[in-house]
């Protein structure tokens, strides 16, 4: 499977933890994870090296949010799911991310359980 997961955030510590909670599957090339430290990083990667099939991203980093990247992802992928992830999770924030384009919110500390089956939702739609 080719499968490539861009996840955002501006914390040093969610690329291994990320990779601890997916090693299984990543061991096993069930998808591919990257990581990108910045909104721009994110939009950089997503452009030049490959469309990703999902987008996780953080929304509240300095300089461009997770919701400010939302309309560009959206404009230059329209097709790729992007789920937010955030530590408030109040209605407010739920609603701009899905106007924005978000096919969902998750709150931090994020259940990796749920995500595991947001992941699989994602990339059973797209494939």
């Amino acid at each position: 499977m080719n499968v490539y997961i861009l996840v955002v955030d501006d914390e040093p510590d969610v690329e291994a933890l990320f990779r601890q909670q997916f090693r299984r599957e990543l061991r096993a090339g069930r998808f591919q994870m990257e990581f990108a430290t910045s909104a721009p990083d994110a939009l950089k990667r997503a452009a030049e090296v490959r469309a990703p099939s999902l987008i996780l991203s953080d929304i509240n980093m300095p300089g461009m949010s997770g919701l400010d990247m939302l309309p560009k992802v959206r404009a230059a992928h329209p097709d790729v799911p992007v789920i937010m992830i955030t530590a408030y999770g109040d209605a407010e924030t739920r609603r701009k991310a899905i106007e924005r384009g978000a096919v969902g919110l998750l709150t931090k500390p994020i259940d990796f359980a749920l995500l595991r089956q947001e992941i699989d939702t994602r990339l059973e739609q797209a494939a």
